[in-house]
């Protein structure tokens, strides 16, 4: 995959740094979001090529990465990747991956003493992997010692022990809360939340349900710019064009649309630039009305 350097960005008192751990053709697209077909991709080849889509391949491309924001004089991430050396059987691409997200965040300024909290928008393996290391006896423990841990609660219990970790439908969501998740809560690190979330003056984290039943953005506003991290709300642009498209990991498609039209409609409204977890490029984008739909421009890097 095509290694990327950190990206800086300043949204009037809070610091944005985008941290990739890897970058390139994933998916197969029409597998990716079923509900879109190869004329989608096609016809819109002009701005999906090269950064969304490989015609070569017919893959959608996306990123791997973390966001570092620097806010109120804390340090935050939002979502941690994969993570190194789990076991992932039911995710051929993540099992057993080996990375250098420590390093890259090291690179990049932070050191794992330096964060404050960790946002996890929702609690897939892609999202939470690097919430732990494995210590020198072997245990999962917090990789971020002085960290909050930003947890949904509706998540919490869907993929935890009481809901059989996610009713028993992937294997490997088993492994991912074990290793990822419920040594943050031994530790005393994990907050749950609901609804609503502020953490500071800039950053408030709130629900929209439907990729997971806790699935969340976090909106950023200071000094009269705004930005929405929207997770896997969306996983690709053509998404955008038509947010009634689902990605093929959205668990409850209706919810997932609807939680999607009114996120862009927000952002689109208050021009909010909307930041995806997985999206290859600049990682951003601007989202603006086309009558009852929306059209994409291009994201500052």
């Amino acid at each position: 995959m095509e290694r990327e350097s950190t990206q800086r960005m300043v949204f009037g008192d809070v610091e944005v740094l985008r941290v990739v751990e890897w970058q390139g053709p994933f998916a197969p697209a029409g597998e990716l979001v079923p509900g879109a077909g190869a004329e989608t991709w096609e016809e819109n080849a002009d701005w999906l090529a090269p950064d969304h889509w490989d015609p070569a391949t017919g893959r959608a491309v996306m990123a791997l990465q973390t966001w570092v924001l620097r806010s109120a004089g804390r340090t935050v991430l939002v979502d941690t990747g994969v993570g190194d050396g789990r076991e992932r059987p039911g995710s051929p691409q993540f099992h057993h991956w080996r990375g250098d997200f420590p390093g890259l965040l090291e690179r990049a300024g932070v050191r794992p003493e330096d964060v404050d909290v960790v946002v996890n928008t929702h609690l897939h393996a892609d999202h939470v992997g690097w919430n732990t290391r494995a210590a020198d006896d072997g245990e999962w423990v917090p990789a971020f010692p002085r960290a909050q841990y930003l947890l949904p609660a509706a998540d919490d219990a869907h993929f935890g022990p009481g809901n059989a970790y996610g009713g028993g439908l992937r294997v490997d969501d088993r492994y991912v809360y074990e290793d990822s998740v419920a040594p943050v809560h031994r530790a005393g690190q994990a907050v749950l939340w609901d609804g609503v979330h502020r953490i500071d003056e800039h950053l408030t984290l709130e629900s929209a349900p439907g990729h997971t039943p806790g699935s969340a953005v976090l909106r950023l506003a200071s000094g009269g710019e705004r930005a929405v991290f929207v997770g896997d709300l969306l996983h690709s642009p053509v998404q955008i064009l038509d947010p009634a498209r689902n990605s093929c990991f959205c668990l409850d498609a209706g919810q997932a649309a609807a939680s999607r039209r009114r996120v862009l409609e927000r952002a689109a409204d208050e021009r909010e630039l909307v930041v995806p977890a997985h999206f290859g490029g600049t990682g951003v984008a601007e989202v603006r009305r086309e009558g009852g739909a929306f059209t994409v421009t291009a994201g500052r890097p």
